[in-house]
C-alpha cells in the first residue's frame, strides 16, 4: 500500500482521483496505490470478474514478446511508453535477463511512475523513468534522458502496452503510433497491446471506465490491427494475448477476461 503519510501532493500526485498506473498497480496486486484505485477497481471486478486475470495475461504477454525481441529479434534498446509503474517483471528485468547490455527507457505521465521508479532503478544505469506524455511524441522523441539510452540509429523496440486504450480518438493514437515508427530505422518493433470490443462484456466495461477514470477505448480487432499499417505483422498476427505464441496448452474456447485484450508485433521494414 502506497504509504498515506507521505505528502504526495507536494509531487503532484492526487491521490482523491484513481489514475490509470495506480490501477493497473491495483489488478497487478501491486502496493503503490490508494484506496480510490482500489475502489476503482472493486467497481470493474463487477462487471468484468476476471479483471485481475486480464492483468496477468497483459503481463505475461509482455515477457513473451520482450524475450521475442530481445532473443530472436536481437534488439537492444527498448522504449516503453505509458509504463505505469516498473512492477516485478517489467521490460528491463525480462530484456536485461535475457542479454545485460539492453537499454530500457519508461516514459508514463503520473509522477507517481517517477517517483517509484527512480527510486526502484536508481542501481541500475541502463534503465531510466522519464515523466511525459504520449500523445506528445516529439516531446517524447527529442527528451535528453530518452536520447540519452536510446540510438535512434539502431533498432528499437518501441512498446504501447495497455496504454492506447486510454487514448480518446480525437487524441490520434494512430498519428501517435506513426509519429513514433516513423522516428526509429529499419528492423524496429512495434508491440501493441489494447482492450478489444469483443462483447457485451467489454462495452460495459468501457462505460464503467469512461465514467470512472475517463479513459479506457475499447476497439475492435481491425482497429487494432490498423496501428501495424505499413509494418511487417510478426505470427500469429493480432490475437487475444493468451493465443500470442503461449509457452502452455489454451483452452479451445477462450473466457470473457481471456478476450478483452488484443495485442501483436510487427517489424518495420
Amino acid at each position: 500500500m502506497a504509504d498515506e503519510r507521505y505528502n504526495w501532493a507536494s509531487l503532484g500526485i492526487d491521490t482523491t482521483k484513481p489514475s490509470i498506473a495506480r490501477t493497473y498497480d491495483v489488478v497487478l496486486r501491486g502496493k503503490d496505490n490508494f484506496e480510490v484505485d482500489r475502489a476503482f477497481v472493486d467497481q470493474i471486478v463487477k462487471v468484468v470478474p476476471e479483471i485481475y486475470d486480464v492483468a496477468a495475461y497483459n503481463r505475461e504477454v509482455l515477457g513473451r514478446g520482450v524475450r521475442y525481441l530481445t532473443e530472436e529479434a536481437g534488439l537492444r534498446q527498448f522504449l516503453d511508453l505509458g509504463s505505469g509503474l516498473p512492477t516485478v517483471q517489467n521490460t528491463h528485468q525480462v530484456a536485461q535477463a535475457s542479454a545485460a547490455d539492453v537499454r530500457v527507457v519508461y516514459v508514463d505521465n503520473d509522477p507517481i511512475v517517477l517517483a517509484h521508479g527512480r527510486a526502484l532503478l536508481a542501481e541500475n544505469d541502463r534503465t531510466t523513468v522519464v515523466t511525459a506524455d504520449v500523445r506528445r511524441p516529439e516531446e517524447i522523441l527529442a527528451d535528453p534522458e530518452v536520447r540519452r539510452l536510446i540510438d535512434f540509429d539502431r533498432p528499437v523496440g518501441l512498446m504501447l502496452v495497455g496504454i492506447l486504450h486510454h487514448l480518446h480518438d480525437d487524441e490520434g493514437p494512430q498519428r501517435i503510433v506513426d509519429t513514433l515508427m516513423d522516428a526509429v530505422p529499419s528492423g524496429s518493433h512495434l508491440f501493441v497491446t489494447c482492450f478489444c470490443a469483443s462483447g457485451q462484456e467489454s462495452r460495459d466495461a468501457e462505460q464503467q471506465y469512461l465514467a470512472m477514470l475517463g479513459t479506457g477505448r475499447f476497439r475492435t480487432p481491425d482497429e487494432i490491427t490498423a496501428y501495424f499499417d505499413g509494418l511487417e505483422l510478426l505470427e500469429p498476427g493480432v490475437v487475444a494475448l493468451p493465443l500470442w505464441r503461449p509457452e502452455g496448452e489454451v483452452p479451445a474456447e477462450l473466457s470473457v477476461g481471456q478476450r478483452l485484450m488484443f495485442g501483436g508485433i510487427a517489424r518495420k521494414p
